[in-house]
């Protein structure tokens, strides 16, 4: 349960953070906006990140880990065609590598924090 509260503040943030610095991410100015795509995002990191860090094992050894960075770009690409272009918007592949590479920093960052306690 902990976990899946920790994947969900790592959304929220990335998710802000990407709004407020990368200039080709915008929404529609609302907190609640920002909050629902932080949620669905950690939803999707918590459920169906698992499972793909699996199938693609032999991937992430060969590439040392960077195709997470791959994976993340995806859940992300999934969630930006899930919210409607009124609220939330990706514009460019370049700003998507950006956003996957500030929410994934946050999850290393967070998956850090709580399993040393």
């Amino acid at each position: 349960m902990k976990n899946l509260v920790w994947q969900i503040l790592a959304g929220i943030l990335g998710i802000g953070l990407a709004c407020h610095f990368i200039e080709g991410v915008n929404y529609d100015g609302k907190i609640t906006t920002i909050l629902l795509v932080g949620l669905a995002l950690g939803l999707l990191n918590f459920f169906v990140k698992p499972i793909l860090e699996k199938i693609t094992l032999p991937l992430r050894v060969i590439t040392l880990n960077l195709f997470s960075l791959v994976i993340v770009m995806g859940l992300i690409w999934i969630i930006d065609c899930i919210f409607a272009r009124e609220q939330f918007e990706i514009m460019g592949i370049v700003n998507l590598f950006w956003t996957a590479l500030i929410v994934w920093g946050i999850e290393i960052l967070f998956t850090l924090g709580p399993s040393q306690k």
